[in-house]
């Protein structure tokens, strides 16, 4: 890659509840509720010239409940949306598979499963990232994790799930909601 050309910030957000409200399992946009601030925390962020990039996990298609074609539909409906609120064109980055739930091709051990950071790097890779100066999203530890391990430099859980005792908390901030979130 060309040392000259200028690297993009990115804001990297788990999907659901960070996105969209976790009901479990998410496929179809009937089911698809956006959490408060979505809209205005990614215009604050495009607007401070930072990337969004969703990072999922979506065992559901490991496990048989939906397909790939499914969740891209389902994410384009979303882009629709998002392009409606004036948001660029957010690169999704998503892991089908489970290690032991399921029964097919998606059911193996991978690298992109968070708390890996197979979709950080790929995203990294493929969209000229600046990963030191880039920002996590996220609602469950693995999340945290992840990015920690791709060396994403500032982090933000979303109080509700556990956070382990031997936890990292280098770098992270834990918020109530996505309008306490600033670049």
């Amino acid at each position: 890659m060309n040392p000259t050309v200028k690297k993009t910030r990115a804001l990297f957000l788990d999907r659901d509840g960070v996105i969209n409200v976790d009901k479990g399992y998410v496929y179809q946009f009937e089911q698809f509720d956006f959490v408060d601030g979505i809209f205005e925390l990614l215009l604050r962020f495009q607007k401070a010239g930072y990337l969004p990039v969703v990072v999922t996990n979506q065992s559901g298609i490991a496990r048989g409940m939906y397909e790939v074609s499914d969740f891209k539909h389902l994410m384009n409906k979303v882009q629709e949306v998002f392009t409606s609120k004036g948001i660029v064109d957010v690169p999704v980055y998503f892991c089908p598979h489970h290690p032991d739930q399921g029964d097919g091709k998606f059911t193996v051990e991978c690298q992109c499963r968070k708390p890996k950071a197979g979709m950080f790097y790929d995203a990294v890779a493929e969209l000229n990232i600046d990963v030191e100066n880039s920002i996590m999203i996220g609602d469950s530890w693995r999340d945290i994790v992840a990015a920690q391990t791709a060396s994403v430099s500032k982090h933000y859980f979303l109080r509700g799930k556990p956070i382990p005792q031997n936890a990292d908390m280098t770098n992270v901030d834990i918020v109530e909601g996505l309008n306490e979130i600033q670049p």
